[in-house]
């Protein structure tokens, strides 16, 4: 493996055990930015919707963000451009390990999201979040659509003389935990898997084939979840965003990288170009979220425990997805070397491409986009008490046959890993 993959914003070497300032503190920086956001919402309202407003358009209906696309692009590149993808056909004789990392982020994950979430938002916590309450969002791309006219659960209504649709407010809510449910991480899964003490090299291979299944999957599953939560399921929108948000960086940074080892070589490329990405994609999630929670600030201050009701469905499916793979695992005989990865990989999630998708197919000031951005809130504490938990369990997988995948990669050299991360 010529190098190794590390979380976003994190290459440079540090004391802290492999988790990077930004990332450790994650959680602090996203509420600075709901602060940040809801000031500048009250202080100049007009801003956010103005560079939302400078958008690619479809007849009158603004389909991309031209701010938040170039900040998001920046999220994904840097995670993109570390990845090995020459490795993926080394995972052939990780049968067991690989398949059953598929089975659950792409054949059980999403339909516990879409279960736990609609339960939650639409029965339990439905009268705190308002029965009556709605939500306004695109109409989806290339819809004729009239004023008045339904649309799954949504009414096409005029706001501000765009055709928008009116949607139940849990509903919303609903399509962003959806978009967080099939999007498995690809990034600081790499930085969990490593704190856990597991075999870096499953985790690489599992974020080079996330990342390419996500091209076929992503929005098949997407459109299928949306439709069955009676919610628009703009399949053009959802394309572009595949192209834009994940083919996109993924072939940019494919090629950059080849590119790069051939004229600077391998040394070069991981020990300073990579370094030049460290504030990269922080920043341009950070840029991100105080754009949106200018937008959603009100919301927030009218009910501060939103993103509570929304957390609470998040973290019950991380934990259970967890569980299901940390189990499977151990029923497999799999070691713990394997048996961690595989259960981190499952329990994260993607968010820079749900917020990314969020954004483009409902609106920046959608419910959401909020509720992907809640996703952010709760990843880094929640994954890193599951890190302590493996860390504390790690007698449990005493012998086992997860060598398997050891034996399927050439693994890079710990002192490396720990340069990068």
């Amino acid at each position: 493996m010529d190098e190794t993959s590390s979380c976003p914003g994190n290459d440079a070497p540090n004391s802290g055990g492999g988790i990077g300032f930004f990332e450790r503190y994650l959680t602090v920086w996203v509420g600075l930015c709901i602060v940040a956001g809801i000031v500048l919402g009250k202080v100049a309202p007009g801003l956010a919707k103005s560079l939302d407003a400078m958008a690619i358009y479809s007849g009158d209906a603004p389909v991309v963000s031209i701010p938040i696309a170039i900040c998001l692009f920046f999220m994904m590149f840097p995670i993109m451009v570390k990845i090995d993808f020459g490795e993926v056909v080394r995972a052939g004789k990780a049968i067991r390990p690989v398949g059953l990392t598929l089975l659950i982020n792409w054949a059980i994950k999403p339909f516990t999201m879409y279960a736990i979430a609609s339960f939650f938002l639409g029965t339990v916590f439905l009268g705190l979040i308002g029965p009556d309450a709605v939500d306004y969002v695109k109409v989806p791309l290339g819809a004729d659509v009239e004023v008045g006219a339904t649309y799954g659960a949504g009414e096409v209504v005029l706001v501000d003389g765009v055709k928008m649709l009116q949607v139940p407010l849990w509903r919303s809510y609903l399509a962003g935990c959806i978009l967080l449910g099939i999007a498995p991480c690809t990034a600081m899964v790499l930085v969990w898997g490593y704190l856990a003490k597991g075999n870096d090299g499953h985790t690489l291979i599992m974020v080079a084939i996330n990342s390419l299944t996500m091209l076929v999957l992503y929005g098949l599953l997407g459109g299928f979840l949306l439709g069955v939560g009676q919610l628009p399921v703009p399949w053009k929108a959802l394309l572009l965003s595949i192209a834009i948000y994940v083919a996109l960086p993924l072939v940019s940074g494919y090629f950059t990288r080849k590119w790069l080892f051939a004229t600077t070589g391998e040394a070069w490329f991981r020990d300073r170009f990579l370094r030049y990405l460290t504030p990269v994609t922080t920043t341009a999630l950070l840029a991100t979220l105080v754009l949106l929670f200018s937008f959603k600030g009100e919301t927030i201050v009218a009910n501060p425990l939103t993103i509570l009701w929304i957390a609470i469905p998040l973290t019950l499916q991380t934990v259970l997805i967890f569980a299901l793979g940390y189990g499977i695992s151990k029923g497999l005989g799999f070691n713990y070397e394997t048996a961690a990865p595989t259960a981190m990989i499952g329990a994260s999630n993607h968010f820079e491409v749900a917020i990314a998708t969020a954004t483009m197919l409902y609106g920046l000031s959608s419910g959401a986009a909020l509720a992907t951005v809640v996703g952010v809130l709760i990843e880094v504490p929640l994954m890193l008490a599951l890190v302590k938990f493996c860390l504390k369990t790690k007698g449990w997988f005493a012998g086992g046959t997860g060598n398997e995948v050891n034996e399927a990669i050439v693994m890079q050299p710990q002192t490396s890993l720990e340069g990068e991360l």
